[in-house]
Formats: structure tokens, C-alpha cells, sequence
């Protein structure tokens, strides 16, 4: 990861609401150090942030408690696992959109224990039974997604090693819990189900009753592949911070999918499949855009990323797949259209969340089934954030709060 900028003098100056003449003085005293250059002295972020919280700590009255936060300055979490540089993703090292054509299963697994297994299969384990049960009993307005959730809990209670934070016992735990949030949606095509079935085709007869063409599971897994991890989306910050308070890797994943759950994150693929139905039904792409900014106030759903400035390769990725499927025309004419008239107007590109709702579409499942894949496939990348946090020291993502109520 790239180092931070330093600071210049002013600019430590006005971090810390002192003079230049002060600033200096706390260098003489050995309490700051500065890096001397043609351009003026400079000077590291993260120790001035540091030197900021003691001062805040130290400058506070007695009995002063109340009105103030303890902590520590959070500004750069170091990851190893997902990295986005010259416009790809990288996992590993390695492109995400090669692996891509590898199963889920074997990703996720290589990605939590280091060790490349291609036949590798997820299964739930113990305790399915109490989560189907918990599963029905949700209100009939339910969705996959609340079905998920719950079934992480119900998981949990069944696992007797749920607090254990050995790295082996975590990885298993993972792999299980994702085989259970699929295994936890009900089956809309039951006929064929065999335990060796790869988690991608256990997945697509929840999503969707049709016969699935190999076409349209090999686009499922890649998906899946595509979204374990994303740099450090703001449900992945929610579930490293819940790791940084040892939560078990159950707890962390309902902290995650908990953030997911936002039109501006997890959900965004529903507004993306909705737009790109309606333009697939007939209506104009250009008033189905115009409704789009109306109701969001925002960017079009599906469009832009900005650590992608010449186009999201996940998008591609997925896009391309769809080229080969006959059933996927239509949908890709709706993407065409509609990416066509974006790029004339604002430059914005296709991101995953578009390519995720045309998947969806393309293959008839239903328009929150974009939902269910990107929490399946992130739960992975939560519990792998978690392993690199539980060897960090504990407490330690709690930042600093700065009260602006009365006096």
C-alpha cells in the first residue's frame, strides 16, 4: 500500500491549532520529527496524528471524562490480501479476473488457507435443521437476504468452536457458514441435487427455477470470485472493527452483511437489474436514466467507480461472459444503450453493480438476487479481513470522537 503524503509545516501546523513558532518548538523538544527538504520541512501524518491524540488527552481537565473519547487515530488499515493498482484487482497477486474462471470454492478456500484445492466442496455441517427452522419462522416479507443473516446466528449457536480464533478453526467455520447461508434459501429447483454439486449450482437453483445452462453457473461463480473482497469497503471496515474486538467469525460476518445492507453498497446491484428491465421492456434509455437521478439524487445506479477511472474489470469480466449466453441479448443491448448514453454525458463507465444486475436479468432470477450473491461471496472476505485482524493487538480500530455538543 502506498505510503501516506507527509505534511507540510502549515499544513501540521493547522492539524494541530498551534504557530509555526510552536510547531518548532515541539520539534526542538524531540516531541515531533521533521524531514528537511528544498521545498520546507516535512512531516509524518500518522505521527502528528499521534502527537494530536496525546495532546487531547493530556490538555483535558480533571473529571473531564464525560466529555471526551479515548482511542486511537484511524486512517490506514494495512490489508494482504486484496490490492486495486493501474486499474485491476489483484488478489494475492494475482488478477481476480483470471481467477475468475476458477470455482468459488477453490478461491475462497485457496484465499483462507493458502492451499489450492480444484474439487473442493463447502458443506454446512451440523446444525441445518435448527437453521431451516429459524429460517421459516421469519415473516413471509422476508428476503433471501434477512434469510441469510439469520441463518449466520443459528450457525453460530450450532458451532461449539464459534469462539476459537485459531486460523484453521476460523477458515472451517467460514466455508461452513457460507455452504449454510445458501443451503438456508429455499430451493426453487430441487430435482438433481447432489452433494458434490459446486456451491455456484447449489446457489442458482435458489435464484432461480429454470434449468440452468453450464454458461449461466460458470457466470455465478465467477461473480462470486469477483466480489470476495474489494479493498476496505465500508461493511468490510464494520467487520474488521468488529474483529478488532475478537468477535467470533460468525459475529463478524453479521457485522459486515449488517452495512451491506444499503443502497449504496450491498444493494445497489436492485436499482441496476430494475433500470436495466425497464429499458429491456421498451421504455427510453434516456427517460429511464432521467428517472433514475430523480429518485436517487445521485449517480446512476450501476455506473462509476472511482478507483477504476478507466472502467471497472470486474464489470467487464462479467459483461463478457454474458456475450456468450443467446438468452443474454436483450440485456446486453439494455447495458449498450444505456452505457452509451452515460459515457456521451458524464463519462462514467459500467461497474460491478451493473454487470451484476444484468447477470441477474439475464438469467431470470429476481432483482434482490444481486443482493444474495455479493453477501455470499463477500462473507469470505470478511472472515479473511478478521484472520489479519485477530494478529493485531485488540481495540485497537477504535477511533477517537470529538464531542461538538454543549458545554
Amino acid at each position: 500500500m502506498d505510503a501516506l503524503p507527509r505534511l507540510t509545516a502549515e499544513q501540521t501546523a493547522t492539524r494541530l491549532g498551534v504557530k509555526l513558532e510552536t510547531l518548532y518548538a515541539y520539534v526542538a523538544r524531540g516531541r515531533l520529527t521533521r524531514v528537511r527538504t528544498a521545498e520546507g520541512s516535512t512531516f509524518d501524518a500518522l505521527e502528528v496524528e499521534r502527537f494530536a491524540a496525546s495532546r487531547r488527552r493530556r490538555d483535558a481537565p480533571a473529571g473531564a471524562q464525560g466529555g471526551r473519547s479515548e482511542g486511537r487515530p484511524l486512517m490506514v488499515i494495512e490489508t494482504d490480501f486484496a490490492l486495486i493498482e493501474d486499474g485491476e484487482l489483484y488478489y494475492r497477486g494475482r488478477r481476480a479476473t483470471d481467477l475468475a474462471a476458477e470455482s468459488f470454492e477453490t478461491v475462497a478456500h485457496w484465499a483462507l488457507t493458502g492451499d489450492w484445492q480444484p474439487e473442493i466442496r463447502f458443506r454446512p455441517g451440523a446444525g441445518m435443521a435448527d437453521v431451516r427452522r429459524a429460517v421459516e419462522s421469519l415473516p413471509a416479507s422476508a428476503g433471501d437476504r434477512d434469510r441469510q443473516l439469520i441463518a449466520v446466528t443459528a450457525l453460530a449457536s450450532a458451532d461449539p468452536l464459534r469462539t476459537s480464533l485459531d486460523p484453521a478453526s476460523v477458515a472451517g467455520a467460514a466455508e461452513r457458514m457460507v455452504a449454510g447461508m445458501v443451503e438456508a434459501l429455499p430451493l426453487l429447483r430441487a430435482e438433481g441435487e447432489q452433494e458434490t454439486d459446486p456451491l455456484a449450482l447449489r446457489l442458482h437453483r435458489r435464484l432461480r427455477t429454470g434449468l440452468p445452462a453450464p454458461s449461466a453457473v460458470a457466470a455465478l461463480d465467477a461473480a462470486l470470485v469477483l466480489l470476495i473482497d474489494h479493498d476496505l469497503a465500508v461493511s468490510t471496515l464494520a467487520a474488521r472493527a468488529a474483529a478488532s474486538a475478537r468477535a467470533t467469525p460468525y459475529g463478524v460476518v453479521v457485522a459486515g452483511i449488517g452495512a451491506l445492507d444499503s443502497p449504496l453498497h450491498g444493494n445497489a446491484s436492485r436499482a441496476a437489474h430494475r433500470l436495466l428491465a425497464r429499458v429491456v421492456d421498451g421504455e427510453e434509455p434516456a427517460r429511464v436514466v432521467a428517472d433514475a437521478v430523480v429518485g436517487t439524487g445521485g449517480p446512476v445506479p450501476g455506473f462509476g467507480q472511482p478507483l477504476y477511472p478507466d472502467g471497472d474489470p470486474r464489470a467487464r469480466a462479467l459483461l463478457d461472459l454474458l456475450g456468450g449466453d443467446p438468452d443474454a441479448g436483450p440485456v446486453l443491448a439494455a447495458v449498450g444503450s444505456a452505457a452509451r448514453l452515460l459515457s456521451d454525458r458524464t463519462g462514467a463507465l459500467p461497474n460491478v453493480d451493473l454487470a451484476l444486475g444484468a447477470l441477474t436479468l439475464a438469467h431470470g432470477m429476481r432483482d434482490d438476487a444481486g443482493e444474495v450473491i455479493f453477501a455470499t461471496a463477500r462473507s469470505i472476505g470478511f472472515v479473511l479481513h478478521a484472520l489479519a485482524e485477530y494478529r493485531e493487538p485488540p481495540l485497537r480500530l477504535r477511533p477517537v470522537g470529538r464531542y461538538t455538543g454543549p458545554t
